[in-house]
């Protein structure tokens, strides 16, 4: 006799009968994650956007302007401008950037949250992504990558 029973899947590897990837299971996934980001961050008294501005600005190869960083988050996250400014206003306010000039310059207490941001969070990335096989990996990411150029290229024709 054939079970009718529903199957689950492991609580530590993904079930053998996973759905096919759609926008759904993408969104499932990244506010899974970004979940476990915002509880660190929150642990520290930042915000997710917060946190993206200041890697970008710790990242960059150049001293960034305002209107760099504005550009580069409002590319990352497709945020508002303006909320994207009041973002910035709010670090420098934290003294997590400092203005030199027309630029933006992380902090040395901005490079020490990052650091220790990344010790927190690496054990549990170590969880969340240990054991996948690299090949699969590297299909997800290569699909991932096709997905962000195509929405992109969607979002820009809805607003242009």
């Amino acid at each position: 006799m054939v079970s009718t029973a529903p199957t689950t899947a492991s609580t530590t590897t993904a079930s053998t009968t996973a759905p096919a990837a759609d926008a759904r299971v993408l969104a499932l996934a990244h506010y899974a994650a970004r979940g476990v980001l915002e509880h660190a961050l929150a642990r520290h008294g930042i915000t997710f956007q917060q946190q993206v501005t200041l890697r970008a600005a710790l990242t960059a190869d150049t001293p960034q302007t305002p209107e760099d960083l504005v550009t580069q988050v409002r590319g990352s996250l497709k945020a508002d401008p303006a909320d994207i400014r009041a973002t910035l206003d709010e670090l420098l306010a934290k003294q997590l950037l400092v203005v030199d000039g027309a630029h933006l310059r992380p902090t040395d207490a901005a490079r020490e949250l990052t650091a220790t941001l990344g010790a927190e969070t690496a054990p549990i990335s170590a969880r969340i992504w240990g054991g996948i096989p690299a090949e699969d990996l590297a299909a997800a990411g290569r699909v991932l990558a096709l997905v962000a150029e195509r929405a992109n290229a969607e979002l820009a024709t809805l607003t242009a």
